[in-house]
């Protein structure tokens, strides 16, 4: 799923302009104010729906961040546009000089060229979860033979042993274009193993926290054996032959690994 984020005055008028362009499902979040997400907005519930009989439906709940929130729609959207976040860690455009954390672009009213604005959106990483790689093998039209789906996901671990300085964040860069180009090879020789349906594998770049997800590899196979085992030769082959490089920043200091 891609995302862009959109602040300033007439944000919300962009993002709709903006939907209406884009070639896919799209899901648009709106900053509310702070009395907005109070929790007796639900009546003493986490979250409420309502649903018509045509399948609209709204929704409110008080137990969800901003990355938490695109977590749960990128399994379902090919987009999600944001109107007033600037704190958020996503590609972002800036109406009127408005500041924000990650300015990619810089337009001047809501009457700003769609058209730009879509390739902008598409130039940018992915927000991709574990979920939406499964959701994905599901609608693969081999699942029918599928009796299996095994996923791996890697983190970031805060320590190896006691003694270790915490590590705060990792942060990953890639060739543009070698490394999805090497991943996509990887996942076809996968498949070409008997049993073998269908290989999906993604690595964030950028800067992931202590705790968060970095690397997924999901196999969708005839059978259990045939699904472990290529889940663990794909991460391991990812890690060994994709360009991807990693720097750690640690409560003391920070430095590239490969340097060490």
């Amino acid at each position: 799923m891609h995302v862009l984020g959109i602040v300033g005055a007439g944000a919300t008028t962009l993002c709709d302009r903006l939907a209406a362009q884009l070639d896919g499902r799209v899901a648009t979040v709106e900053s509310l104010p702070e009395s907005a997400t109070e929790p007796k907005s639900t009546d003493g519930a986490a979250a409420a729906y309502g649903l018509s009989p045509d399948g609209n439906w709204v929704g409110t709940g008080d137990d969800r961040d901003l990355d938490g929130l695109l977590d749960g729609l990128s399994a379902e959207y090919d987009y999600a546009l944001l109107s007033g976040f600037p704190d958020a860690r996503v590609p972002t455009v800036a109406l009127a000089g408005a500041d924000a954390v990650n300015v990619v672009a810089e337009v001047e009213t809501d009457l700003a060229d769609v058209e730009a604005l879509a390739a902008e959106v598409d130039s940018h990483e992915p927000h991709v979860t574990l979920e939406t790689l499964v959701e994905r093998a599901k609608a693969d039209p081999l699942e029918v033979y599928a009796g299996a789906i095994a996923t791996f996901t890697g983190r970031v671990r805060a320590k190896e042993s006691e003694g270790d300085d915490p590590t705060l964040s990792l942060e990953f860069e890639k060739y543009d274009g070698v490394a999805e180009s090497k991943m996509a090879a990887i996942s076809e020789e996968l498949e070409a193993r008997d049993g073998v349906l269908r290989v999906l594998m993604h690595h964030r770049v950028g800067v992931v926290g202590d705790g968060e997800d970095i690397v997924f590899v999901v196999v969708l196979a005839g059978h259990r054996r045939e699904a472990f085992r290529t889940v663990e030769d794909g991460i391991d082959r990812l890690k060994d032959e994709v360009p991807i490089f990693k720097k750690e920043t640690t409560t003391d200091e920070e430095f590239w690994v490969h340097d060490r």
